[in-house]
């Protein structure tokens, strides 16, 4: 068989159905879109709900995508460590670092960050007496006065 022998065949319809003409076209009165209303009409862009309902949530809560970029989930918390634990831990003209932190057994077994904070309450600022030597660790505000009313100093 050729080209030239092929027949198109007798029930194809030729060119594009036009819509919308008459009743008995089968694509008459409505022309397959529905019922009435936006829908129905040319140009119909109906706004997206779900886009309504990701708007009315609130921002950058929890973790994920909204999470802050500058946030490790996996650095843990620096310990806080109060300045009536120094006065049980340390005496008198001792150097407080990370390194006789960790000797004494504080932190636990893995390292941690340390940060001093001030004083407890049944010490208050006057109640802290031993002249420490701070060096490399983070101290609250309220610690360092502590301290340094004490005689001590923070490196």
């Amino acid at each position: 068989m050729q080209l030239n022998q092929l027949h198109r065949p007798k029930n194809l319809k030729r060119g594009k159905q036009r819509v919308g003409r008459g009743q008995s076209s089968g694509r008459g009165k409505q022309s397959g879109r529905g019922g009435k209303g936006q829908t129905a009409r040319a140009g119909a862009k109906i706004r997206p709900e779900w886009r309504d309902i990701i708007k009315r949530l609130p921002k950058r809560r929890g973790f994920g995508k909204n999470r802050g970029r500058t946030v490790v989930g996996t650095r843990p918390d620096a310990l806080a460590l109060s300045v009536g634990r120094l006065e049980k831990l340390f005496e008198s003209g001792a150097t407080v670092s990370s390194a006789t932190l960790s000797e004494r057994g504080v932190g636990g077994r893995k390292f941690r960050s340390v940060k001093i904070v001030g004083p407890s309450n049944s010490l208050g600022a006057s109640g802290f007496t031993k002249k420490l030597t701070i060096k490399g660790i983070a101290v609250s505000t309220s610690a360092r006065a502590a301290i340094e009313k004490a005689g001590g100093s923070i490196m």
